[in-house]
């Protein structure tokens, strides 16, 4: 759907919306904040009745396709517009604010880009950008770097006609014939699989629709098994087994997973030995294995489906390596012969630490590499299964982001690994195991120039209320002034074990080289200090999360990298719920707060089991059915801890085919925020009606957001350029 113009669109807002006068500006006042209508819908849950006066906003997605609005769809478009007409309005003075810092922004990033190659069955696979394309390339040289390239997939030409456009998940057969690739051009994060002849470039009339977009090929190179998706929840539900030339329609149904609590989906072992099925919840993982030499067999379950146990598996010749949870909350690593996979026959090869937690585990034929975790810092720990002895590789600096990365081969001695800091741009290397010795492939170019001695990266600590001690990643450019009146920006998330880690990134160099520090609070709710940070914020513990961020904030006034004048904070879908939440609780403390898709009408959400995500996550946040964790969600959900107090100035972003976070929990707390709050401060909804939760399609185009939440906060601080 495109907006139209801005002139068009004022005369909408004027027509159709009403004036508030607690939003004022210092700019000529003419054109006023939008006032939603109000039409209280009742909203049943386990602690009672609750009256919500926007639940009208909300759209399906059969109306927002249509090609002709009814009403009720003209109505809620007509709100959006109206508040993007006054985001615009508002940001006017800001318009080449934000056209320099879009182009300073891009303008750091390599137009013309390639990823290092990967070598797997035969083929050399990279990605390439091209100066003037929006999307990647897709490539791969048989055998040798040095032969002619063979364009798989050109990602710019297919994306031509469509607002929004996603290609990937590239999938080769066996025996490199033919390739399938999953495209989304609503932003639903629902996928077409397509198939392509590699040997004629004919596509291939095999098409799977409505599926989560990755699959499995059997070693036969004509059977591949694919996930489909509920068609109102959009919850992983089905595997299916799709035979080449075959009728989509007569696949066969392999698994149908009825616990809406569990994600499902299909893959393929290192080994390429075996086809798995997982089945994952917020507690509880399960898988199903087949040979993949036998696509037409029985799929066969690794272990019984227990009650909170995660793990992972991986084969490896004789058997299987598992990294599990069982007696141990930080993780350790078995095995287990493949021809008898039940825990009594599990044997520990790596034990477990109260200190230290096993993210993830690589498998060589001579090496087994860990990812582990401990005093908030990833660690890459190399072990010699042949000689018995192991070690870590060095890393030199005191905040980092270090990951193995995709290592297809069994039979080599390097490790492909990905390090970057606050002050190092992406860096890929491939380490030699049994010399230890690091060669940079790559280290992603920031066009114009970078000189990380330039800037200073520390690791902070702030004690929270209850004692506990939360890591703090902070930035700056040397000159700095730490006197209390220097900006911050903070960001945090801090749910689901999803640990944000220091990584480089050249948009916030636009920042930094204005005086602004950038932050990272390591709050509970993520996994940065181990299981247990991740376990004391959620669910009943999960006003940990926000006092952590509260109290990060504080003790970045105290030391007087900055003060509540000059703070500002970030968070983007359930950190969109951290910033809804600490608002709520500390309005003071901020100067400003940039919530991206936020996640805000949490029981309501939690009480809709149609929503996508909503029984999966009932181990993260709740089943607001049980009486209990009904009134707990309720006394943190930000929407309905919306009061009559001052709040700091505020923008809030969504995109209208958001399938994560619908877009009418940021436009009802919008909505809600205007008719309660008692300042003048700014508030702002941004909505992108043609894209979902990830933002605009295209490598660039994003960026546009970007340029507006940085010209947000540098107004405020009365920066102009």
């Amino acid at each position: 759907m495109k907006t139209t113009t801005l002139i068009l669109i004022l005369l909408i807002v004027i027509t159709t919306v009403s004036c508030n006068n607690n939003e004022s500006t210092t700019m000529e006042d003419d054109i006023k904040a939008p006032v939603a209508a109000k039409k209280d819908t009742v909203i049943k849950g386990g602690g009672g009745d609750r009256i919500d006066p926007y639940f009208w906003m909300r759209l399906t997605d059969a109306q927002k396709n249509a090609e002709v609005p009814d009403e009720h769809t003209k109505e809620v478009l007509d709100y959006l517009k109206a508040e993007n007409a006054f985001k615009e309005k508002k940001m006017e003075h800001t318009v080449a604010l934000q056209e320099k810092l879009y182009d300073e922004i891009t303008g750091r990033i390599k137009k013309t880009d390639e990823s290092v190659p990967y070598f797997k069955n035969e083929y050399w696979y990279y990605v390439r950008y091209e100066e003037g394309g929006e999307y990647p390339i897709y490539c791969r040289k048989k055998g040798s770097l040095d032969t002619s390239e063979e364009i798989l997939l050109n990602v710019n030409e297919m994306a031509k006609g469509h607002d929004y456009y996603y290609a990937g998940s590239v999938n080769i057969s066996p025996d490199n014939k033919i390739m399938a690739y999953s495209e989304d051009t609503l932003s639903r994060r629902v996928y077409s699989i397509q198939f392509k002849n590699l040997e004629t470039g004919e596509l291939l009339s095999d098409q799977l629709i409505n599926t989560t977009g990755r699959g499995a090929w059997a070693n036969d190179n004509k059977t591949f098994f694919y996930t489909t998706k509920n068609k109102v929840s959009l919850l992983s539900e089905k595997i299916y087994k799709h035979k080449m030339g075959v009728n989509p329609a007569d696949d066969e149904l392999i698994y149908h997973e009825k616990d809406p609590s569990f994600y499902i989906g299909v893959g393929k072992t290192k080994s390429d030995e075996y086809v798995v099925i997982g089945m994952n919840s917020t507690l509880v993982s399960d898988y199903m294995v087949l040979r993949a030499d036998e696509p037409d067999g029985k799929f066969k379950q690794f272990i019984p489906r227990g009650s909170q146990h995660e793990y992972s598996i991986e084969h490896f010749k004789d058997k299987f390596y598992i990294l599990t949870n069982y007696n141990a909350q930080n993780f350790r690593l078995m095995e287990t012969p493949v021809n008898n996979t039940a825990m009594p026959e599990w044997k520990e090869v790596i034990p477990h630490r109260e200190d230290v937690l096993i993210n993830s585990f690589e498998v060589f034929e001579n090496y087994l590499v860990l990812s582990e975790r401990s005093n908030a810092l990833n660690k890459i720990r190399v072990i010699n299964q042949n000689a018995g002895d192991e070690h870590y590789i060095e890393m030199n600096e005191t905040a980092y982001a270090a990951n193995t990365a995709y290592n297809p081969e069994f039979k080599t001695e390097l490790l492909r690994f990905s390090y970057s800091s606050l002050t190092t741009p992406g860096s890929v290397y491939d380490y030699n195991m049994n010399t230890r010795a690091k060669e940079l492939k790559k280290r992603d170019e920031v066009v114009g120039g970078h000189n990380p001695e330039d800037y200073t990266t520390k690791r902070l600590w702030a004690t929270a209320r209850d004692g506990a001690k939360v890591p703090i990643s902070i930035v700056y450019k040397k000159g700095f002034n730490q006197d209390g009146n220097a900006p911050v920006l903070l960001y945090g998330y801090g749910s689901y074990g999803h640990t944000i880690q220091p990584y480089f990134n050249s948009a916030v160099l636009s920042l930094l080289d204005r005086n602004f520090a950038y932050a990272i609070a390591h709050i509970r709710g993520s996994q940065a200090m181990g299981r247990a940070w991740y376990d004391d914020g959620k669910m009943f513990n999960k006003k940990n999360t926000f006092y952590d961020f509260i109290d990060c904030g504080q003790y970045l006034v105290d030391e007087k990298f900055t003060s509540s004048d000059h703070l500002y904070i970030k968070g983007g879908s359930a950190g969109g719920l951290l910033m809804g939440a600490v608002v709520n609780i500390a309005p003071d403390l901020f100067n400003g707060a940039i919530a991206a898709v936020p996640f805000v009408d949490v029981v309501s959400t939690m009480l809709d089991e149609s929503i996508p995500l909503t029984t999966n996550e009932f181990d993260e946040w709740g089943n607001p059915k049980d009486f209990e964790l009904y009134n707990y969600m309720l006394s943190y959900s930000p929407y309905d801890n919306v009061s009559e107090q001052d709040y700091p100035n505020m923008l809030i972003t969504t995109g209208l085919f958001d399938s994560q976070v619908q877009y009418w929990e940021p436009a009802k707390w919008v909505a809600r925020l205007r008719e309660k709050k008692t300042d003048n401060n700014l508030l702002l909804l941004d909505t992108d009606l043609e894209s979902g939760h990830g933002g605009a399609s295209g490598r660039f185009k994003r960026y546009k957001r970007t340029a507006l939440e940085y010209a947000f906060m540098l107004d405020l601080e009365g920066i102009v350029e």
